[in-house]
């Protein structure tokens, strides 16, 4: 079968797990896995996956633009600023992993659509990939949303030297995202990094504040929308199903990971390359067989 290449910038945890995923898909083939140290962990593992490495960064592909069709940059919100006005001058499809918010905020289940037509797709952060089709459906239910507030705990292990500088461009991003797919009026966004031992799995809280909150068309709304993630985030499950707590909205993910380059605990790395994972494959047929036209997963729900 003909596959779509495509490179990887970054070497760290986000980088190396996406490596792993990209070489199942039947879409796509990682031509170049690129980062800064060739000693690194991650490229480390891209050869013994006999994937081809660098250390050159960026320059790799200003060099060998024929290399690929997808960019995927798992590197820093800074970097992408850097990396963003290079790769539209040679014309890549760029999935950017960062919280950088360039291009238009990507969530597959809600407007894979709408990204598909675009060159520059932000995956907002795990925290987001995990919270904002919670918050799509709050939407979807309710005419008007007064406030929506997220709460994500993620093992500390799992959180690489980027997500660490970038925790305000997290905030920042996530916050938009829950305003941008909403319209909520107030929006805040929290990330905690749990050092506990053993390792905790993601946890993402959402709540919300409504004018008569529809518990049972929400709860309705929720379970399908997450019905849709695990067609291509697995280990995706609602926890705690839409309730009424102290007049707000309380609804609760838990992620497990798939365990390719971290353990399972790591239901960050799986949900953000999951859905980027997703967006990819979902361009590379329209380039691999253009006279398909696929139905986009993305759902709808009456008010």
């Amino acid at each position: 079968m003909n596959q779509l290449k495509v490179a990887i910038l970054g070497s760290g945890n986000i980088g190396t797990d996406l490596l792993i995923k990209v070489t199942r898909s039947p879409y796509l083939q990682c031509n170049v896995f690129i980062g800064r140290n060739l000693a690194s962990p991650g490229i480390m593992k891209a050869r013994s996956l006999n994937v081809q490495t660098s250390a050159d960064g960026i320059a790799y592909i200003v060099q060998h633009p024929a290399c690929c069709e997808i960019v995927f940059d798992a590197t820093s919100a800074t970097a992408h600023q850097e990396h963003a006005p290079i790769l539209k001058t040679l014309n890549k499809f760029v999935i950017d992993l960062t919280p950088a918010k360039i291009g238009i905020l990507c969530v597959p289940v809600v407007n894979i659509t709408d990204c598909l037509k675009q060159m520059n797709i932000n995956m907002i952060t795990c925290g987001g990939q995990a919270a904002v089709p919670i918050a799509h459906a709050l939407a979807m239910t309710h005419h008007e949303i007064d406030y929506i507030e997220t709460i994500s705990n993620i093992a500390s292990r799992s959180a690489g030297r980027a997500t660490r500088l970038n925790i305000d461009e997290y905030i920042h991003t996530t916050e938009a995202a829950l305003k941008s797919f909403t319209g909520a009026k107030i929006t805040k966004a929290i990330l905690n990094l749990n050092p506990a031992q053993p390792c905790i799995h993601m946890q993402t809280t959402v709540f919300a504040k409504v004018k008569n909150p529809q518990i049972e068309k929400l709860r309705h709304a929720v379970g399908a929308i997450a019905e849709q993630i695990q067609r291509y985030v697995p280990g995706y499950a609602i926890i705690v199903p839409p309730m009424i707590e102290n007049d707000r909205i309380v609804v609760m993910v838990r992620v497990k990971g798939l365990g390719d380059y971290l353990p399972e605990y790591a239901g960050n790395l799986d949900i953000i390359n999951c859905a980027a994972l997703a967006l990819a494959e979902a361009y590379a047929k329209t380039k691999l067989h253009p006279p398909q036209k696929e139905k986009a997963h993305e759902i709808c729900f009456a008010q």
